[in-house]
């Protein structure tokens, strides 16, 4: 694996473009978000994500969300209403991850038995970067021990993952909690999992 420390606000475009390099070519990553460490590979590269399943121990049921640069394509990989869409502005960049109605465009293995994907716009420079040079959404689920306990610490990451993925960016420790979910499929927002997000806001509609 090879390992590059970047600075989480000015990261180096150098190893961002490395990073991208690796994607293109079916490669999976390790990365930083503005809440815990993800492994990551293009959303549409079959091989890549068969191997993200394998790296998280999954037998292919679990569901991963994705991160898009920014709203202004959402519309190529999810549904959105008119409220979702308004949500969501208001609130991303940030740390939550948002269910809706998944377009054509993705994947199969990535929707839920409700047809359904989870979105992520992450407030934190180097995951969105990766994003938008790459041109397709990247997977997201968190970097964790195999009985699911979260690692935050990038040298003991590197230590677990290092025959496992082909690239890490490192943008030193991280403290936080995963995202927090809100299901914005149907018309009342649910909320699936408190986090790092204030849900305050869809509690009591």
């Amino acid at each position: 694996m090879e390992f590059f420390e970047l600075h989480p606000i000015t990261p180096q475009l150098r190893y961002i473009n490395m990073a991208v390099e690796v994607l293109k070519n079916g490669g999976v990553i390790i990365y930083p978000t503005d809440t815990v460490y993800g492994i990551g590979c293009d959303i549409f590269n079959k091989e890549a994500l068969d191997r993200v399943y394998q790296i998280k121990h999954e037998a292919g049921t679990k569901l991963f969300s994705f991160i898009c640069p920014d709203l202004k394509d959402i519309s190529k990989y999810a549904k959105v209403s008119d409220y979702a869409y308004r949500t969501m502005k208001k609130l991303l960049p940030g740390p939550y991850t948002f269910v809706l109605p998944a377009a054509k465009e993705v994947p199969k293995k990535l929707w839920s038995k409700r047809k359904t994907v989870g979105i992520r716009i992450p407030d934190h420079k180097i995951a969105l970067l990766l994003a938008k040079e790459l041109g397709n959404p990247i997977v997201s689920t968190s970097v964790t021990k195999r009985k699911g306990e979260l690692l935050f610490n990038p040298d003991e990451i590197k230590a677990i993952f290092n025959s496992q993925v082909d690239l890490m960016l490192s943008s030193g420790p991280l403290e936080g909690k995963p995202s927090s979910i809100v299901d914005l499929s149907k018309e009342t927002p649910e909320i699936l999992r408190e986090g790092a997000g204030d849900v305050r806001m869809f509690l009591n509609l």
